[in-house]
């Protein structure tokens, strides 16, 4: 056995053992611990032996070793020295050398997700992705579409809205701003006199008595108000519409890039019947739920419409057509204090007290406590919230009839789904660029002469005139749904 450990000393691996032990525990030759470099631990970037990041900062102890002072050296056995030149340097295999410090240089070689994250600045804000960039700015202030998020409003007189508008979402590239034709300040200011100082469109003079045919057929005589709408629009010539893309119902995408309405002209609103409606819109609280108050100011906007239209052709038409049916009388002044019970006073809607009325569900529209809107058939209502931002067309809904005929820019009746303050309308069929006064003529003979459904003709349209009654002297909902 003696002999057996006289031969492993002589052998020199005595001495291996006790320099790997040495090193290991840092103790030098005189039996103290040797100084241990204060330098960080790094890792040489071009090193391929790395730690993976599922390793323990314990484990990455075996890929550097701590360096030693100058005394410590010396006594190191070859394969645990660190290289002192280039010569040495070369020779050794790079799991022996001794890993440099880091720099600053060193930091782009380095596997990424070893590189130290660089504080974010201004110009760094572009690289972002998008779920963590900043929201640019909206360009012109101008208000996009959808949501309740509100921005003030750049037109002063927006009185239902309360000098707001609602923005949401903006499409790519954004909606180019149309310019909002209104009446004139002129015309404001004319019809704030008292009513029998205000000056009035003349009479119209066209034959205005119903035929037999009419009288015994609603369909006849709707296709007769149509003719008598002499103020109707022209499409492409006072005003123009862009269809967009339509969709089903149960399709949510918003399939319009742009508003419907393309361009109004400057004289539409010069027109009195048209200039007179547009005053009453801002008469009423789109909340169903709240009671609805109706100023002096407004009372008196209501009288003089009802004799600006009473001078058209379709309101004198519908008189001497309900006077033929022993309906009304043959007065005008009576009419037209019938037509204000029928369309203006106020009703239970929705369980609140006076909180409606047929005029403002049909042409302005509701908001139900449920979050639906309800009502909301008028293009001129259209055209004034989407010019002001409170109205998002979302496209139109496609014929029920498969191979129906599409929408285009001459169409003047439209199924369409639209967000009115970021309140989804599913589906509303509008006729555009009719008057105020054949829209009420229409509903009114259909509400008086007609059924629940009433199918007739209007120039080149086939329609239902679906009519609701609540008990028997009051409107619940009229409009119009396309039958091709």
């Amino acid at each position: 056995m003696d002999g057996f450990f006289n031969a492993f000393k002589s052998s020199g691996l005595v001495k291996v053992v006790q320099d790997v032990a040495e090193d290991a525990l840092h103790v030098n030759r005189d039996g103290k611990v040797g100084n241990v470099d204060s330098k960080s631990r790094s890792y040489d970037s071009s090193s391929t032996d790395w730690p993976t990041p599922g390793e323990s900062e314990a484990d990455e102890t075996r890929y550097s070793r701590h360096s030693r002072n100058d005394d410590d050296q010396s006594s190191q056995s070859s394969w645990g020295q660190p290289a002192r030149n280039g010569q040495d340097e070369s020779s050794e295999s790079n799991w022996q050398r001794p890993r440099p410090t880091r720099n600053e240089e060193d930091e782009t070689s380095q596997p990424e997700w070893r590189r130290p994250r660089p504080g974010r600045d201004e110009e760094d804000q572009e690289t972002q992705p998008k779920w963590g960039s900043s929201r640019p700015e909206r360009e012109d202030n101008r208000p996009s579409e959808g949501s309740w998020a509100k921005v003030a409003s750049t037109h002063g007189d927006d009185n239902q809205d309360d000098g707001w508008q609602t923005a949401g979402r903006t499409r790519a590239g954004g909606r180019q701003h149309r310019p909002h034709i209104r009446p004139s300040e002129e015309q404001f200011n004319e019809y704030q006199r008292d009513p029998s100082e205000q000056n009035y469109a003349e009479e119209a003079s066209v034959d205005i008595e119903p035929t037999e045919e009419e009288l015994n057929d609603l369909s006849v005589a709707a296709n007769r108000l149509w003719d008598l709408d002499l103020n109707r629009l022209v499409p492409g010539q006072d005003y123009e519409i862009d269809c967009g893309e339509g969709k089903k119902l149960y399709n949510k995408e918003d399939m319009s890039v742009n508003s419907l309405f393309k361009f109004m002209d400057k004289g539409v609103f010069k027109r009195p019947t048209f200039a007179r409606f547009y005053q009453l819109l801002d008469n009423y609280n789109s909340d169903e739920s709240k009671r609805e108050e109706m100023s002096a100011a407004e009372e008196r906007e209501q009288m003089v419409f009802l004799e600006e239209i009473s001078r058209t052709a379709p309101i004198k038409y519908l008189l001497r057509y309900l006077a033929e049916k022993r309906i009304v009388s043959n007065s005008m002044e009576e009419f037209k204090q019938i037509f204000r019970n029928l369309w203006f006073e106020f009703y239970n809607r929705g369980g609140t007290q006076d909180s409606s009325s047929a005029f403002e569900h049909v042409f302005v529209g509701e908001v139900k406590r449920r979050g639906e809107v309800s009502g909301f058939h008028n293009w001129i209502q259209f055209y004034m919230k989407e010019a002001k931002g409170t109205v998002d067309y979302q496209g139109y809904i496609f014929p029920r009839r498969r191979g129906g005929d599409l929408p285009d820019s001459q169409s003047q009746l439209m199924t369409i789904q639209f967000d009115w303050n970021g309140v989804r309308k599913e589906q509303s069929s509008v006729m555009i660029g009719v008057s105020p006064e054949f829209e009420l003529a229409l509903y009114t003979l259909c509400f008086f002469c007609g059924q629940e459904e009433n199918h007739v003709n209007l120039g080149p349209y086939r329609v239902n005139v679906k009519c609701y009654h609540i008990g028997e002297d009051r409107i619940g909902s009229v409009f119009p749904i396309a039958l091709d």
